[in-house]
């Protein structure tokens, strides 16, 4: 029988999950938005190699990568996926072979799985704060959902937003062994972990979760120890069953670790200013309330780590990200999305800042009104600067650009077949009607090079030529050796920003 306690701990409980139902719905809606924005002719800068080799897996059925920059699992997510769309365009009388697919028709469908993923994010934050209160849970959810760097990295089939998704349940699960005291809860902790490092390397470090959770509970059955070996002795299990080609292909996995090592070496400059980009490229997405807010929480959960009560969750909250920023921060090359779980962390923090630090005021005789208005202030404070530039971001992507532009223009007037070397990634052309290949810098070889090549067709954009050919004094010589290139070579098109077009500058060259 229910009691009247019970009943109104439902009905107070009612409210907030209509509101995480909206929350869902925005984040939704903001990740699958404009899904299909540049495909194929602006994708993601690493979307074609993961397409190529998903595709590669439907052609032979060989399983081994051979290629190990990511594990195994960051392709077989797609590979379900993959399989689907083959059977609806069979189905559709679009083709009747694997053969007759292209990376482009993969695209869209691996990006919504991306987008999925990114979805059942927000929703596990969300479970996650529900350790500290609803109104947290609540609020580190709305926030997870509206974050502009797990927003727009959502749209690209890519490695990011996956290795968050385990990254994050795996936080939720070693919350949960905690609370259970249990050690099969913590081997699902540690699988979780092994998951997300079967999709990018970096994501070991997410096995410090489980460990540490089982370090710090006490009691535990059988043991802490059992505890512990648990979650390692999963880890090793899920990573292995889902990159198995680490060890079945060790040669290549080595050659290929070899091959990545200068990026794993320590910065020149330091660790110090790796992390302080890293913290930039936060704030900018925070946008300054909440990224004050983040500070306030941060200061909050240390003090509670130390102190308690609950250290242990607060002890998880402060740990991991300051442990994987730190590892990222040394490592020689730095991309914004490469600090993307410790996103879900920040927004916690953000949440904790708002309703507990307000929560704070109740010593002071202050009536729950106001603080119920400072709470909604703060929210609205926090969550409105993120939203309003995930909106920007979306709608920008979905409006005509250049590389659009250039691509339908090269389709219409270059025969199938040619070589052509494009600067950048600004655009990918389908791999079976040219020979396309992408290059840091045109200048880098010359016409007679690329004649030796066979090479007839050059894309040029203003993200390399601009700046210098405005202001020559910052290069004199990069800015004569494009001069003479423009000068040497015959512009058969040029296509420039407008109000109604973005994106670089791109020039379309012929080699005479």
């Amino acid at each position: 029988m229910v009691t009247e306690r019970e009943w109104r701990e439902a009905a107070d409980l009612q409210p907030m999950r209509v509101w995480l139902l909206v929350v869902l719905a925005v984040a939704a809606a903001l990740r699958f938005w404009h899904l299909g924005a540049g495909i194929p002719f602006a994708v993601g800068v690493d979307e074609p190699v993961v397409m190529q080799h998903v595709l590669a897996i439907l052609r032979t059925g060989d399983y081994n990568p051979h290629f190990f920059h990511y594990p195994g699992l960051a392709f077989y997510l797609h590979v379900p996926v993959a399989v689907l769309r083959f059977i609806t365009g069979a189905l559709d009388g679009r083709w009747q072979t694997v053969d007759g697919m292209t990376i482009d028709d993969l695209y869209l469908w691996s990006r919504a799985l991306t987008a999925a993923l990114g979805t059942l994010t927000v929703l596990l934050v969300h479970r996650i704060g529900l350790r500290w209160g609803a109104r947290h849970g609540l609020l580190a959810a709305g926030l997870m959902a509206v974050m502009p760097m797990h927003v727009r990295e959502s749209h690209y089939a890519l490695t990011d937003v996956p290795m968050t998704f385990f990254v994050v349940l795996a936080w939720l699960a070693s919350l949960a062994a905690h609370e259970r005291a249990r050690w099969g809860w913590f081997a699902m902790a540690g699988a979780c972990a092994g998951l997300a490092t079967a999709v990018k390397y970096p994501a070991a470090l997410a096995l410090l979760l489980p460990l540490v959770a089982a370090w710090m509970t006490v009691p535990l059955r059988p043991s802490r120890l059992h505890a512990a070996l648990a979650a390692a002795g999963a880890f090793v299990a899920a990573y292995l069953l889902t990159a198995p080609y680490t060890v079945l292909d060790l040669p290549g996995f080595l050659n290929s670790f070899g091959s990545l090592a200068p990026s794993f070496r320590p910065r020149e400059s330091g660790i110090e200013a790796g992390a302080l980009v890293y913290l930039k490229h936060l704030r900018i997405n925070l946008g300054w309330p909440a990224a004050l807010l983040a500070v306030g929480g941060l200061a909050l959960a240390v003090v509670r780590a130390v102190k308690g009560p609950g250290r242990v969750r607060w002890v998880l909250l402060v740990l991991f990200p300051a442990v994987f920023l730190g590892y990222m921060a040394r490592r020689h090359l730095i991309y914004a999305r490469y600090i993307l779980p410790v996103v879900p962390f920040v927004c916690t923090l953000v949440a904790i800042a708002v309703v507990s630090g307000v929560s704070q005021l109740r010593r002071f005789d202050i009536p729950r009104l106001p603080r119920t208005m400072l709470i909604v202030v703060l929210t609205v404070a926090a969550v409105l600067p993120p939203l309003l530039t995930s909106i920007g971001f979306v709608k920008t992507i979905g409006r005509p650009s250049t590389p659009q532009a250039a691509f339908d223009w090269i389709s219409a007037h270059i025969p199938a077949g040619a070589t052509i070397v494009i600067e950048r990634n600004e655009i990918w052309l389908p791999a079976g009607r040219y020979r396309s290949e992408h290059v840091p810098r045109l200048t880098r070889r010359t016409l007679d090079d690329y004649r030796r090549d066979g090479v007839r067709y050059l894309i040029a954009t203003s993200s390399n030529y601009g700046a210098v050919l405005e202001d020559p004094s910052r290069d004199p010589d990069l800015s004569s050796a494009y001069r003479t290139l423009f000068r040497q070579t015959r512009e058969l098109a040029r296509f420039s920003p407008s109000a109604d077009r973005l994106g670089p500058e791109l020039r379309i060259l012929e080699i005479p």
